[in-house]
């Protein structure tokens, strides 16, 4: 299903719809293993104590802070991070609470690269750098198969059928 359906021209389709790269979600996912590995640790180390009970909702109520605030928050974040390569435009959209959106008309992109390092690499993702109109690239962290994304946007900008009767519409009054 594409996304966003309601926000596209009734011409416009979705070419690339990409959520960051899985590698964001290893640090939380590992929080989470430590906080509840850690906390059934520390549980069972109290067990013994007259005032476990207390123990157990205060380690229950530190391990659940942690996991909302360190797993699901960035679970949740990457879930609603959306960067999308359109027929007629590039969309990117972040947040839940504070929603931000960019739009970049294709015909205003005057460059398109891609940065990746040596474990970006290994993993299939990377930095996609545009440059458009505005005084300042853009830069898309963490986008996967950023080589393949970049291509097709560099397609998309080239094969651009509006672009292609504008042309011809300036050959036809003589004005290219």
């Amino acid at each position: 299903m594409a996304y966003p359906d309601d926000l596209l021209s009734p011409s416009e389709h979705v070419v690339i719809h990409k959520h960051p790269h899985w590698k964001t979600l290893i640090v939380p996912v590992l929080v989470l293993l430590v906080a509840v590995g850690g906390g059934a640790y520390l549980a069972a180390l109290v067990a013994d104590l007259s005032w476990a009970a207390v123990a157990w909702i205060a380690l229950a109520a530190l391990v659940v802070v942690l996991v909302t605030w360190l797993t699901l928050a960035p679970v949740v974040r990457w879930r609603t991070t959306h960067f999308i390569v359109t027929s007629d435009r590039v969309m990117y959209r972040i947040g839940v609470f504070k929603r931000t959106g960019l739009d970049i008309p294709l015909g205003r992109i005057n460059s398109v690269r891609f940065e990746h390092s040596l474990v970006d690499r290994v993993l299939g993702c990377g930095t996609l750098i545009i440059e458009s109109a505005s005084d300042e690239p853009l830069e898309f962290d963490d986008i996967p198969g950023v080589e393949k994304v970049h291509s097709m946007l560099y397609r998309e900008i080239n094969d651009n059928p509006e672009d292609d009767h504008r042309q011809e519409e300036k050959v036809g009054d003589g004005s290219a």
